[in-house]
């Protein structure tokens, strides 16, 4: 592997950056607790798994090259993020007296699969893994074994960063869980979904 260094300053700052995941984890976390917020973040280093088996193995490379199922994926991902914001504004508007956890109850809601889903449904993120990847690995060299440690590299890297972000917003839970700042934060965040997604479905492949 080549510059294996400059390559994790990269991820680092790729990773920080506010995206779909970002989005799904800081929802969960403020309208939940902070377990749900860590369940999601599972989801989403699971899916990240699977897109450095895909990118190891060549097949995002199908992906790429193939408009239709790039289109079907994209659109497919676009509509989870319009239903997740969607519901996220529905269940605000609902909301009256109740408490926060008794408006999204842990029982009732898999935060593992939305933080999968979120994940694995956007065809960028393949993408990414496909093209960010082989810059940083030896030409001339059986790709597999580096793409899987870069890759591993990368889900170690977004487990780190988010286990700080999660533990950081659950510290300011207790003034973000007022009632108004609690409707403010969740009309943000399911508008945010909700534009994640109507721009996930525009992007070309």
């Amino acid at each position: 592997m080549d510059n294996y260094l400059f390559y994790i300053v990269m991820c680092m700052l790729l990773i920080i950056l506010p995206g779909p995941d970002t989005a799904i984890v800081t929802k969960n976390t403020l309208t939940v607790n902070h377990s749900s917020g860590v369940k999601t973040m599972v989801g989403t280093l699971s899916a990240l798994f699977i897109h450095t088996s895909a990118a190891a193995l060549g097949l995002s490379a199908i992906l790429v090259k193939s408009a239709w199922l790039f289109t079907i994926i994209k659109y497919v991902g676009a509509v989870y993020l319009i239903y997740l914001g969607a519901k996220t504004l529905i269940a605000l508007r609902k909301r009256k007296a109740q408490t926060v956890d008794a408006v999204a109850d842990p029982k009732k809601s898999s935060f593992f699969l939305q933080g999968f889903l979120t994940n694995l449904l956007n065809p960028k993120v393949a993408v990414f893994f496909l093209t960010f990847l082989p810059q940083f690995v030896a030409t001339g060299t059986n790709p597999l074994v580096p793409f899987f440690i870069l890759g591993i590299t990368y889900i170690i890297l977004t487990a780190i960063w988010f286990v700080f972000y999660i533990f950081l917003l659950h510290q300011i839970r207790q003034f973000m869980n007022r009632p108004t700042t609690q409707k403010v934060m969740e009309l943000v965040t399911g508008t945010v979904l909700i534009g994640f997604g109507i721009k996930l479905a525009f992007e070309k492949a």
